[in-house]
């Protein structure tokens, strides 16, 4: 399986590199943002088995991680993994809307990031893409999911989610009101079972609640889940 490793840091990436290998794992290295960037072409692919995962250092010499990861966007919707020291949860936000699929805080546990990468990319070993698919569209109060189409909008206006954050947000919508317990989100979702998932979770969440502006949306139960709360329709003047 390929995967690109962008990280400027040749050490970092050689040790990081013999590991993956260990685990059947070809990693093709790139030291900058641009050359990650010319490595995800079609043009650079030719022939070759698609990359899997992407794993993206956000320190890198000529652009801010971050950048890189909207441009990665624009050109393929190959999982992005930001593997990065940045902890705090604003950084992890910004991340997961900029469209990673997963953020990996430095330093980590080698099991850690390989549980990580088998999660983002075990539904795209089979050309499937994730997430909770349903027939119709649903209208929760203000809240509209077309499901088919993977549109979000809210009093009519579209807000643009992650793969992730919609299906998040879908699985919650096939049960208002009904808790869903963590552990069967994150194996819904993340199709894993791996615990150390619940932190990206917990972002996730974050991250849909203030795109959607409805904070009292997806209501934390404490010690079990959470559960979409349908909002009430806009009251006009």
């Amino acid at each position: 399986m390929r995967l690109l490793l962008v990280e400027d840091d040749d050490h970092v990436a050689a040790a990081l590199a013999a590991v993956l290998a260990k685990h059947g794992f070809q990693a093709v290295h790139a030291r900058s943002g641009e050359e990650a960037l010319q490595a995800l072409l079609p043009a650079a692919n030719a022939g070759k088995e698609p990359f899997a995962v992407v794993l993206l250092d956000l320190g890198l010499p000529d652009q801010d991680g971050y950048q890189v990861c909207g441009k990665i966007r624009r050109i393929t919707s190959t999982p992005v993994i930001m593997v990065t020291a940045r902890a705090d949860v604003r950084s992890r936000i910004h991340g997961l809307n900029l469209g990673a699929d997963d953020y990996v805080v430095k330093p980590y546990d080698t099991g850690e990031l390989l549980a990580r990468i088998h999660a983002v990319s075990r539904r795209r070993a089979n050309g499937e893409e994730p997430g909770p698919v349903a027939e119709t569209a649903q209208r929760l109060g203000r809240l509209t999911l077309e499901l088919p189409t993977r549109r979000v909008s809210v009093d009519g206006e579209p807000v643009q989610l992650t793969r992730k954050e919609f299906d998040l947000l879908a699985l919650l919508a096939q049960r208002p009101g009904v808790v869903f317990g963590r552990e069967q989100i994150i194996s819904e979702v993340w199709r894993t079972s791996w615990e150390g998932t619940g932190r990206t979770l917990e972002v996730h969440v974050a991250s849909l609640r203030g795109k959607l502006g409805m904070p009292a949306l997806i209501e934390t139960v404490r010690g079990v889940g959470y559960r979409l709360v349908v909002p009430a329709p806009r009251q006009g003047p």
